[in-house]
């Protein structure tokens, strides 16, 4: 049976047919299908004529009165911003984000979806622990509960910050190098019909950034090798691996804008790869796609390009295939069966302030992943307004549930009359187009979505602002998706956790209700098992000046449901005195570097312990992850790892990585300067000017 509707407001609905709901959100009632370009001369000509409007710049920030309404980067590279898809959470291991009846004997990246795996700083195998510290990848083995180095791989400059996947005994290393800044030619405003144009904020445009993909045999520790590395013209955005596939997004910045020689080619557009043999040594270099496997979006979305590599690493780097989308990829999310690219709208930079939308759409790409040697393109939908990271995601028997906000943090309310509002779209694939099904909106006027979280049939959604509420939504009948309970908060989180049971765990930082600024971290536990009363039945401050990675990468968040722990890394600063100043009053929190381990309950939550690292160098390491293997706690620092008594967190062993060999510049030979010789007429030592 075919399902419509759409949802215009919290628990009321109209009836529209599907056609009729996809042109209420495409507005011109045209097909959301991207399509192919016939031919490289199609494609050039396509890069040309909208070169000539936009100069190749991406959306800027327009302001007027000295006041920004808009800074979303749209049209260029996703490397003006930092990946929403890693602005979720922080550092560590667990076995899956949602809740599981079954525990593995280690844990796992915490992931979003469970089977679909995403890159971090650290793998294992349950025997070998896998991490990339500064250039040079390290293989820890684990026997007896007490760490030890078997060995360890110099990847050079590419490794800086990079990623890892992990199938099987083969590795795959995700780095590269940043791009650079580029000033651009900029357009002339737009005639403003008498109204006062806003001023142009300039941004600058970002070119020259690589993707290196290093493929590592790790099947012995002790003697890891790299057996091929593919290099690619883009910033890495982000990658989802199923099974032995691992997809990567690549977002690109078109040569030609910066190089006017190569407008005419399509060189000056589609991005080159290389790859390299170790076993052979040989090296082949060609084009990302050829010019009929690049998509055009049906509504112009800027001239960067985003590519998806396929990689089976059954089969090696060389067998990569792709497919690239002249669009720019924001956020990603995965699925075990699609992948899904959300983008915003790209808006003229130069509109006048009476012509800047009210809001903004944000475009979402569908493709499908069931085949391991390729990814399919499947279809395309819009919602309104922005999304948040790839929490904001999530499917549910084949429908895409999607949370927004119509208008960004950055827009000044006072220039825009419209109060934000937020809202969650049920979009279903119906052909070639995402088209939406259900909505509920009217959640959090005039605060922007701060977490988000599906679980089931069920979403929850804070939002932030000054007193923060927290919606339950029942996501059971996708065509009238409906908001069953309400609950106001003090603080704000950033990341929500599914512990089972009805509990929902929040991470985010605690508000001073002066100021409404953010003044620590804090945990809150939620009661979520009656829908129609969530309720908060626990909440810990981890005091003033304290701060933990979870809040921005949610990989940094452990939870094993084997012993009900949850482990987060935590900072916190010093010192904050508890007295006036000159009182000798102990600090009121301690400064403390390290982890620290909470048991929730229905009850309330209660500290285990903590963990803090042994000092290198004369310094305390900051802990960036935490994953378990056995019945022991291993913790992750630039420094080293360190286990841990899972049931206690006492220490059992550190070991720390060996520090690099720093080869001291030859100091030059200071040159003799020989005594000028003085001019005609001249006596030595005499000023020649008189």
């Amino acid at each position: 049976m075919k399902r419509w509707g759409w949802l215009v407001a919290a628990g009321l609905a109209l009836a529209l047919p599907a056609a009729s709901a996809a042109s209420v959100v495409n507005g011109l009632g045209a097909p959301f299908r991207p399509s192919a370009f016939a031919s490289c001369p199609a494609l050039v000509a396509y890069a040309q004529a909208h070169f000539a409007v936009t100069r190749g710049l991406p959306e800027q920030p327009l302001v007027e009165s000295g006041t920004s309404i808009s800074s979303s980067p749209t049209g260029g590279s996703s490397a003006l911003t930092p990946s929403t898809s890693a602005a979720a959470g922080a550092a560590a291991s667990s076995p899956s984000s949602s809740s599981t009846t079954s525990t593995p004997a280690y844990s796992t990246t915490n992931d979003q979806e469970p089977g679909v795996d995403e890159p971090d700083i650290v793998k294992t195998n349950g025997s070998t622990i896998f991490t990339v510290s500064g250039e040079t990848l390290y293989a820890l083995t684990v026997q007896g509960g007490v760490p030890h180095l078997a060995g360890s791989l110099s990847l050079g400059a590419d490794a800086e910050d990079a990623q890892l996947l992990l199938s099987g005994t083969t590795l795959l290393v995700i780095g590269g190098g940043g791009p650079i800044a580029v000033p651009l030619e900029r357009p002339e405003p737009l005639p403003a019909g008498g109204a006062a144009l806003p001023a142009i904020v300039g941004s600058p445009y970002y070119e020259g950034g690589t993707t290196v993909l290093s493929e590592v045999d790790a099947s012995n520790p002790a003697a890891m090798s790299v057996t091929q590395t593919m290099t690619v013209g883009g910033s890495f955005v982000d990658a989802r691996e199923n099974g032995s596939t691992v997809r990567l997004v690549i977002s690109s910045s078109p040569q030609g804008i910066v190089a006017p020689a190569l407008r005419t080619s399509p060189s000056g557009w589609i991005p080159t790869l290389s790859v390299h043999d170790a076993a052979t040594g040989r090296s082949i270099a060609r084009p990302v796609v050829g010019c009929d496997d690049v998509l055009r979006p049906y509504q112009f979305s800027g001239l960067g390009m985003t590519t998806i590599l396929t990689v089976n690493l059954h089969a090696g780097l060389a067998a990569a295939q792709a497919q690239s989308l002249m669009a720019d990829a924001q956020v990603v999310y995965g699925s075990q069966s699609s992948l899904d690219l959300a983008t915003q709208e790209w808006v003229n930079p130069v509109l006048p302030f009476d012509r800047v939308p009210s809001s903004q759409q944000t475009v979402i790409d569908r493709f499908d992943v069931t085949n391991p040697n390729e990814t399919t393109f499947v279809a395309s939908g819009e919602v309104p307004g922005y999304l948040l990271n790839q929490f904001s995601m999530s499917e549910y028997d084949g429908d895409l549930r999607v949370a927004s906000t119509s208008r960004p943090l950055w827009w000044d309310g006072a220039l825009q009359p419209w109060p934000s509002v937020s809202s969650v779209t049920v979009l279903a694939t119906e052909g070639n187009e995402l088209v939406p099904v259900g909505q509920v909106s009217g959640l959090g006027e005039g605060e922007q979505v701060s977490s988000v979280r599906f679980d089931g049939d069920s979403g929850y959604v804070s939002t932030f602002r000054q007193i923060d509420p927290f919606y339950a939504i029942d996501l059971s009948d996708p065509t009238a998706p409906r908001v069953t309970g309400e609950l106001e908060l003090e603080g704000d989180s950033s990341y929500l956790q599914p512990l089972g049971n009805g509990l929902l765990l929040g991470v985010g930082q605690s508000v001073d209700q002066s100021t409404n600024e953010p003044d620590g971290a804090l945990l809150e536990l939620f009661d979520v098992s009656d829908p129609a009363d969530p309720r908060l039945v626990g909440q810990t401050s981890l005091g003033e000046g304290s701060s933990t990675q979870v809040t921005y990468d949610h990989h940094a968040f452990l939870y094993w449901p084997a012993t009900d722990l949850v482990v987060l890394p935590v900072q916190i600063s010093a010192p904050y005195l508890a007295g006036p100043p000159g009182s000798t009053e102990l600090p009121a929190v301690a400064p403390f570097t390290g982890a620290i381990g909470f048991h929730p309950a229905s009850t309330g939550i209660s500290e285990l312990g903590r963990v803090v690292q042994d000092e290198v160098d004369g310094s305390t390491p900051v802990i960036e992850r935490s994953l378990v293997i056995g019945d022991r706690l291993y913790t992750l620092s630039a420094e080293g790892v360190m286990s841990s008594n899972l049931d206690t967190l006492a220490p059992d062993g550190f070991v720390a990585f060996p520090t690099p060999l720093v080869v001291p510049e030859p100091v030059p030979t200071p040159v003799p300067i020989p005594t000028p010789l003085p001019l005609p007429g001249v006596s030595p030592g005499q000023n020649p000017a008189g």
